[in-house]
């Protein structure tokens, strides 16, 4: 079998509802499997931090420890690039963002993610692991692009609030079309026109961030789903005997797995600094370095 037939069964983009196959089950199509992984992250999120600050402890250990150990962390990062006086108030979505975006993108190695689920014709309702399932239970959720565009519309419809907040729309228009540098006389006015053409070039920055944030973490974590997933499924694609296609199966994603441990965490990171690093551009004073 050639390459080309590998990749026409890759991962589908759009992401399948977890009842799409089973009957009656139309008023239920909104939840999706990557709906419902997310909420089991969230679930997952929510059930550790509970538990990690339900007995505090002056000296803390175990997973007080750890939790206490990553917010102070990323605290301290955060804070070095919105500045103090905006920490305060985005600090729970810049942290939220990071441990959802991270735990969600780890779950795409789970055993049992996208291998896992309805096929229809079959007997059973879950289908043999040695081929992709029809309609998968389990997706990661970062892998479906309307996941990363909430992400974005939420994190740059709260950058938007805090904007308006710290330097007011007058605030907002001046800095981005007012001139720079505190020239005067001829030259004044020359860069004075010339930023206020900047300033569009800067409302169309803008604009793509909302496209460039989602876009980004979606393609490269849906990349790394449909290279792990065709990476496992080689053995059976060239029918190589069934013994050495499952061995094949579990050991050549191997060096792929550990390869997007480290997607996961940049792409955490990137969306998460990138949206630091927003808020610090519009809601700097001028008065700060």
């Amino acid at each position: 079998m050639n390459f080309s037939l590998i990749f026409a069964e890759a991962v589908p983009m759009g992401a399948p509802s977890v009842f799409s196959s089973t009957p009656n089950g139309s008023f239920l199509a909104w939840l999706t499997n990557s709906v419902f992984v997310s909420a089991i992250v969230v679930l997952g999120i929510l059930w550790f931090a509970r538990k990690a600050v339900r007995n505090a402890k002056i000296v803390p250990d175990g997973p007080q420890n750890l939790f206490e150990a990553v917010v102070e962390n990323l605290y301290n990062a955060m804070e070095g690039i919105v500045g103090r006086h905006m920490i305060q108030r985005s600090f729970g979505l810049l942290a939220s963002l990071f441990i959802y975006i991270l735990i969600a993108n780890w779950c795409s190695l789970l055993p049992g993610v996208g291998s896992i689920g309805w096929t229809t014709g079959e007997p059973g309702p879950f289908h043999s692991l040695a081929h992709e399932p029809e309609f998968p239970l389990l997706r990661p959720a970062t892998s479906d692009l309307n996941l990363t565009l909430a992400l974005t519309i939420v994190s740059m419809g709260l950058w938007f609030v805090w904007t308006m907040q710290e330097v007011g729309p007058i605030g907002f228009l001046k800095h981005t079309f007012g001139s720079k540098g505190g020239m005067t006389g001829i030259l004044g006015a020359v860069l004075a026109i010339v930023f206020f053409f900047v300033g569009f070039l800067e409302l169309v920055s803008i604009g793509t961030r909302a496209l460039s944030l989602p876009l980004r973490l979606y393609g490269n974590i849906f990349a790394g789903e449909n290279l792990i997933g065709m990476m496992m499924g080689l053995g059976h694609e060239f029918h190589w005997p069934n013994w050495l296609a499952t061995i094949s199966s579990v050991l050549i994603p191997l060096p792929f797995s550990f390869l997007e441990l480290m997607v996961g965490l940049l792409q955490a990171l990137v969306f998460t600094l990138l949206t630091a690093v927003y808020i610090q551009l519009s809601t700097a004073h001028d008065e700060e370095h």
